[in-house]
């Protein structure tokens, strides 16, 4: 049996990472494109709702504080920043979606 974290336990520790221009989690903005949890180790690739996004960094920074208490000691999960495809309103989960009203 596997101690590695799955995605669902991986995509609920997102959940509390914040893109603090939406005020919305990153997951149900839709920014994370691939979620893994493999045995080398977490990937995730995600994007920003623009390529300008001055808060890129602290979201990554973000990511893997979220995601410490989940990891084997010393570990990270490897955040790969993507551009394609381009991020889009559309991209929002429905129910956030209702949440700001759009």
């Amino acid at each position: 049996m596997s101690d590695r974290p799955d995605a669902d336990a991986l995509r609920a520790a997102l959940r509390r990472v914040v893109d603090p221009e939406v005020g919305v989690n990153i997951v149900d903005l839709g920014l994370v494109y691939r979620l893994e949890s493999r045995p080398e180790g977490v990937a995730i690739d995600l994007t920003m709702t623009s390529p300008a996004c001055p808060l890129g960094d602290v979201i990554i920074d973000d990511i893997h504080v979220a995601l410490a208490p989940l990891l084997p000691e010393g570990e990270q999960a490897a955040v790969t920043l993507v551009w394609e495809p381009p991020w889009d309103p559309s991209m929002i989960n429905p129910e956030t979606k209702l949440k700001l009203g759009w």
